[in-house]
């Protein structure tokens, strides 16, 4: 499947989303005001952000008609959960490299390795370098995401 280029909020978004998934999962998936503290966090962020919940709000809009995020009901609260893994076909150790690189930005595959601890435990460097071929062979020659 093919996308358009996402947006860095957007990207942040699902980044996020994909991120707490693994680390507060007693509040996963997350509310708007929830989602928003975590597109905002300082720690473990790059560039560190300063979105509106109506700023994540329309990245959600976007990301949902892209079914990259669905809306879950079921509470007095609107949640949002991705869906990375399903739309793009990839398994959970790709989507937790995507998470770090749309949350940190360029990294090593060894930062990569050390900070997927909590969302994927890796073997080792090579296996990390494995996905991240894997992932780029999928990349579209001109730009744009996988």
């Amino acid at each position: 499947m093919s996308l358009r280029a996402l947006t860095p909020l957007e990207l942040r978004v699902l980044g996020t989303l994909a991120e707490k998934q693994h680390t507060v999962p007693d509040s996963y998936p997350l509310s708007l005001n929830t989602l928003t503290l975590g597109c905002n966090q300082k720690t473990a962020r790059d560039p560190v952000m300063n979105a509106s919940e109506g700023e994540v709000r329309e990245a959600l809009d976007a990301l949902r008609s892209l079914s990259l995020v669905i809306e879950v009901s079921g509470s007095r609260v609107s949640r949002y959960e991705h869906n990375i893994g399903r739309v793009l076909s990839l398994p959970s150790a790709a989507v937790a490299l995507l998470a770090l690189l749309c949350l940190r930005g360029p990294q090593t595959s060894a930062e990569l390795r050390s900070n997927a601890e909590r969302l994927h435990r890796f073997s080792d460097i090579s296996s990390v370098d494995g996905f991240l071929e894997e992932l780029a062979g999928r990349a579209p020659e001109k730009g744009g995401p996988l």
